[in-house]
């Protein structure tokens, strides 16, 4: 097992991020630890055989993570990894999940909380970082047209609000910026534009 740095999560070995919270798992040191617990003969073919090893059970931990409609972020110092084609980015700025991100690709992103029964499959999902349910399954959405963005409420329970402003009225879609803070239920986040 790999332990996250940041969160103490124990992950699966050879995971090239935190389940948990997303950060980066040193991989560097983990390809030591097994190389000197394993065969000590040293050679170039033992270390190239665990790289090898380790990058396809990370391989298939993406696959699984993928399969199991987990959004995928990564984290790392001063570099931000995303999805390719992402024109947007919503990341967590409090509480445990606290930089975890969410890539926009579409022209239309949702924000909500899954729902497999209700056929409702947000594109940011904050069912895992949402524990007091304050987020709504169908919460709001973030719009693209000729490279503006909005944000529209969809008549949450606990509302929206752009930088610590007046709650958004439902369908009443808000000019959005770079930068700018969004408040869905307790959780707070930052938009951010990718350049």
């Amino acid at each position: 097992m790999t332990i996250c740095e940041r969160c103490s999560t124990e992950n699966l070995d050879g995971s090239k991020y935190c389940d948990e919270c997303g950060a980066p798992l040193n991989q560097g040191e983990q390809a030591k630890k097994q190389s000197g617990t394993g065969n000590n003969s040293g050679s170039p073919t033992d270390s190239q055989e665990i790289r090898e090893a380790q990058a396809s059970v990370a391989k298939n931990h993406e696959i699984t993570s993928a399969r199991a409609v987990e959004p995928a972020y990564a984290v790392s110092a001063g570099s931000i990894a995303l999805m390719d084609g992402a024109h947007a980015r919503l990341v967590i700025e409090r509480g445990r999940s606290a930089g975890k991100q969410f890539p926009l690709s579409d022209e239309e992103s949702q924000i909500g909380r899954w729902d497999a029964d209700g056929g409702i499959f947000p594109d940011v999902d904050l069912d895992a970082d949402d524990p007091e349910a304050k987020v709504s399954r169908r919460h709001a959405r973030i719009l693209r047209r000729n490279g503006q963005y909005f944000i529209e409420d969809l008549g949450s329970t606990n509302g929206t609000f752009i930088n610590r402003g007046r709650r958004l009225l439902p369908g009443d879609k808000q000019p959005l910026r770079d930068g700018d803070e969004i408040i869905v239920g307790k959780t707070f986040l930052r938009f951010h534009i990718v350049k």
